[in-house]
């Protein structure tokens, strides 16, 4: 068995090695950005997208989402008559969807350098939906699918807004957005099958 001489690299692989690639920065330049302003966290230099408006927006929706929290619990506890026990269970289930939606939010606030804003006193003034109470249980459905209506749309504009330049808050509004749009699914099915008051 003869020894077969090892290839010798083509030349293109070679000038791929030692040029730079369009849009991708060298490592000694790559390293030495990581240690500058280290005290900014996830937040490099390469961050393009305006933080203070994003810190915004963020809150905006995180209020939107408590006011749905609460909104949904609300109702809940308040659902009565013969088709209680099914609306109840997707009641909850919102509710603990939207409270986990409220965790992403905070989240990504923190790791872009902003606090949450969870001030009582200010939630239903900065959230996008209403908190309406419904004066039955078709009403709360109601209610509910029109608050999903709102915030699909507002993140929607959202994602739009960030786009290209956060990819990770992009990500984080698009897997609300697509839970939002299953919530709406759910109450505007309900309210097309529904029988009597």
């Amino acid at each position: 068995m003869s020894k077969q001489p090892a290839a010798k690299p083509s030349k293109s692989s070679k000038s791929i090695r030692t040029t730079a690639l369009a849009g991708i920065t060298d490592r000694k330049t790559l390293r030495a950005n990581a240690r500058k302003s280290i005290e900014d966290g996830a937040v490099t230099p390469t961050y393009s997208a305006n933080r203070t408006a994003v810190i915004k927006l963020l809150n905006d929706a995180l209020a939107t989402e408590w006011v749905c929290v609460l909104r949904y619990y609300r109702h809940y506890y308040m659902a009565k008559g013969m088709l209680a026990d099914a609306v109840k269970a997707e009641f909850l289930e919102h509710a603990q969807q939207e409270q986990a939606h409220a965790a992403l939010l905070a989240e990504r606030i923190v790791q872009l350098g902003g606090e949450p804003d969870l001030n009582p006193d200010t939630l239903t003034a900065r959230a996008h939906a209403e908190y309406k109470e419904g004066g039955n249980l078709r009403d709360m459905v109601r209610e509910n699918l029109i608050a999903e209506r709102i915030a699909i749309d507002s993140y929607r504009e959202m994602i739009n807004f960030v786009g290209d330049k956060d990819t990770t808050t992009k990500r984080i509004l698009e897997q609300i957005l697509a839970q939002e749009e299953d919530h709406a699914d759910d109450f505007a099915d309900m309210l097309e099958g529904w029988i009597g008051e």
